[in-house]
């Protein structure tokens, strides 16, 4: 495939994405789905997560609108899932998964003080070179996307961790398959 349609493939779902947009209202403004990991606050009421270190006017995380901007639900749904995974032996990021980095990608255009780290993992399977080496194409593969999409590359540093930090204990499929993954990280060096 030559590169041209290789980049109409990527440029046009995020010029899609990006014309489904919108602006927040003043009513918006503080309403943020929570943040993988987080809870909302009995009552109804919303936080807005703040990167380690940061305050929440340069770094707040996707999901929650900050510094007065805000987006649509489909994109928050989007910033809330920060987990992109692979295939067996694979860097190929599948389809399903790039309107998720496109979606953080755009985040990360419009805060140019906010910072990520992608985490490249592996299964258990294979040697531990290997494992690194295939965890480190995986995160490099969604660095690229997210170039591609405008982010400066000050913004996003790469780690692989390769088998070292399973998301889930097993040996078998079921397990394999959430532990070839790339975490998108907020707040890397």
């Amino acid at each position: 495939m030559n590169k041209w349609i290789k980049f109409g493939l990527v440029i046009v779902p995020m010029m899609m994405i990006a014309a489904c947009g919108t602006t927040a209202t003043k009513k918006q403004a503080g309403a943020g789905a929570p943040v993988q990991g987080s809870e909302q606050p009995a009552g109804g009421a919303t936080t807005t997560p703040v990167a380690p270190g940061g305050n929440a006017d340069a770094t707040a995380l996707p999901g929650a609108a900050a510094s007065g901007t805000g987006g649509s639900n489909a994109e928050t749904d989007l910033l809330s899932k920060k987990v992109v995974y692979f295939d067996f032996d694979s860097s190929t990021v599948h389809d399903s998964d790039r309107a998720i980095i496109e979606a953080h990608a755009n985040y990360l255009a419009q805060h140019s003080a906010v910072k990520v780290t992608l985490e490249g993992h592996t299964d258990e399977r294979g040697t531990r070179e290997y494992n690194i080496g295939l965890g480190e194409r995986r995160a490099n593969a969604v660095k690229q996307l997210m170039l591609l999409s405008g982010v400066s590359p000050a913004q996003i540093s790469t780690v692989s961790y390769g088998e070292e930090r399973p998301a889930v204990l097993g040996h078998d499929e079921s397990a394999w398959s959430k532990n070839r993954r790339v975490e998108i990280v907020y707040g890397g060096s």
